[in-house]
């Protein structure tokens, strides 16, 4: 991972105290893990990866796939077909349905929060 950190740092043109200052970590924290002293954290490194929107996780991370290509989770479809919803309508409940009640509904918000619904 120290080799790839090393990359971002020369493919964005930063000096060590620019990239640090950009990801909002000290200076001293930089030079610990690029010299090997330190192993970069689970912060530090999603500091790179949010100040870095296109380098690819599983690449900063294992070394897997494309520098620049951001990964998301592939879904077969014919696993998870998706489901068809309208907003503020009454839903529709059939007998298949009744036979495994709902436990709780889950919505996720693009900003990464999350609220649960359950059932009384």
């Amino acid at each position: 991972m120290l080799e790839r950190i090393k990359e971002i740092i020369v493919n964005s043109g930063l000096t060590n105290g620019e990239f640090s200052d950009k990801i909002g970590i000290q200076k001293s924290s930089l030079s610990h893990v690029l010299s090997g002293r330190n192993k970069p954290s689970l912060d530090f490194v999603l500091k790179i990866l949010d100040c870095f929107p296109e380098v690819n996780s599983d690449w900063l991370l294992f070394g897997k796939g494309d520098r620049g290509q951001v990964s998301s989770p592939q879904i077969p479809d014919s696993k998870f077909p998706s489901p068809e919803i309208t907003l503020h309508t009454k839903p529709q409940i059939s007998d298949s349905d009744m036979e495994n009640p709902i436990d709780r509904i889950v919505i996720f918000y693009a900003d990464g929060s999350f609220k649960s619904y359950f059932s009384k």
